[in-house]
Order: structure tokens, then sequence, then C-alpha cells
């Protein structure tokens, strides 16, 4: 199995001040870290980053979206605060240094929700690139692209260069799809992986293998990343609401990295 790419973590399982929760990370052996647009602001957060022999994977873009922004609105006003709150996130993933930022669709409002997305999307991606970054998609259950197929469909139908997969385990979990056969079928499409925990139904975060999961299973996405050839990061993204999350990111870095070696 392929050993390329880090093992990162969204910092967002974290409550307390990002440098204890980088401190945290360093200590259990991850080489990267996930961010929201906000995180890494200061240049001491940054220089910590670097001391730890740490690296920024991913910005989400999403995240902290401004209340009734809206890349798909039917109306100027909301798509605009989308675009300025996302472009500002590619801003800063260039600050920190990132190699990847994604972006996840709004449930859909009308039948041309995911048109009006399409419109706008290949802009953002050509504002990546230049930022030195791929631009991912993540499907999402109850967004206008609730699975991985539609997701790879969409993208391409808009055959842009620079937009890629995120593939979420524990979203396909909830949709009911069969890792190995979505991720054949997205092939160099697929740009970043998050690795989390459910129980079929809701998208609950838990530790690996805490829901529905087993080591087999786990083992076996393993294998069909090798298989395709994916040698990117991975990313743990667990639930703060966990009642220790700084174990069950010891033990799914620990388990994810006894699956890849």
């Amino acid at each position: 199995m392929t050993k390329s790419g880090p093992i990162s973590c969204c910092s967002w399982a974290f409550e307390g001040p990002v440098n204890e929760t980088l401190v945290q990370l360093a200590e259990i052996g991850l080489g990267a870290v996930d961010v929201r647009p906000s995180t890494l602001r200061g240049a001491e957060a940054r220089a910590l980053v670097r001391n730890l022999g740490m690296e920024v994977g991913c910005v989400a873009l999403s995240h902290e979206m401004p209340e009734g922004a809206a890349l798909d609105s039917t109306e100027a006003g909301p798509v605009e605060a989308a675009m300025a709150h996302l472009l500002g996130g590619l801003d800063q993933a260039v600050t920190v240094g990132a190699s990847h930022a994604y972006v996840v669709p709004d449930a859909p409002i009308d039948g041309d929700s995911l048109k009006r997305y399409a419109a706008v999307l290949p802009g953002l991606a050509d504002y990546a690139r230049a930022a030195g970054a791929r631009l991912c998609v993540e499907h999402f259950p109850g967004t206008a692209l609730p699975t991985v197929a539609e997701t790879l469909r969409f993208l391409d139908d808009l055959s842009h260069d620079n937009l890629y997969l995120l593939f979420d385990i524990g979203h396909a979990q909830m949709s009911g799809e069969d890792p190995a056969e979505v991720l054949a079928a997205a092939g160099p499409r697929l740009g970043y992986v998050h690795l989390d925990d459910n129980d079929g139904a809701g998208d609950l975060h838990l530790a690996l293998t805490d829901g529905v999961q087993t080591r087999e299973s786990l083992g076996g996405l393993f294998e069909t990343l090798a298989r395709i050839g994916y040698d990117g990061p991975v990313s743990l993204e667990m639930s703060p609401n966990l009642p220790d999350v700084s174990g069950a990111v010891r033990r799914g870095f620990e388990l994810v990295a006894g699956l890849r070696s």
C-alpha cells in the first residue's frame, strides 16, 4: 500500500487554542493539519506549524460562511458574499501554504441550484490554481451533490483541470456507496480523503471503527486508494463532541499508519 501523502487532522475537532491543538497533533505523530479560513491568522501559529515539522494540508473554504451567502442563490448579493468569503479563504491558503482547499455545496433551493453552482465554480478553481492549491468538492448527503457518483458526474461535466473530488468515507456510508466502486470511477479526479465513522445514517464523525466500519473495511479503502494510484493526504475528521477527541485522533492515526505500512 502507498505510504505517500501525510496523515492530517481537521483542527476543528479541538475546541482549545490553536497552538495547543497543533502541539497535541504533533505529539500524536500527525504530519499535517486541516484548517478553517480563520485559523492560523497569526504569525506565531504559522511559525509553530513549521517548528513542529508539520504542514497545512487543506483549507475548509465553506466553513464560517457568512449568514445568507450562497453560491447558488438567485440573487447577486448572496453569491458575491459567498465568493468574497471563498476567495478570502484561498488567499489564506496561500499564506499558510496549503496544497488543497475544498467547498461543500448547499442544499438545493430549486431545480436550477446545481446549474448556478456550476456557473461560478470554474472561476473559483482558476483562482485556487493561481494560489497553488487544488480545489476539491465534497459530496454530502442532503446537499445538491449528495453522493460520490453524482459529484463525479458533476465534475466530469465541468471538465475543469483544477476541480477534484474530496471523498469522505463517512458520507459514502450514509449514501450506501461502495468505496471500491466509486473510487475506481474517480481515478485521477480524487483530490483529498476524509476519514471518519458513523452509524450509516447520521453525520456523526465518530472515531474510526466506532460505528459501522471495521478494520477490514477500512483496509479495503486503502487497498483501493493504492490500486487507483492515489498518493495524496488523508485526513481524520472527528467530532468535537466525542468524549476523548485526542484519544480518538490518536487511535485513528495509529490505525491508518498501520494500514498504510
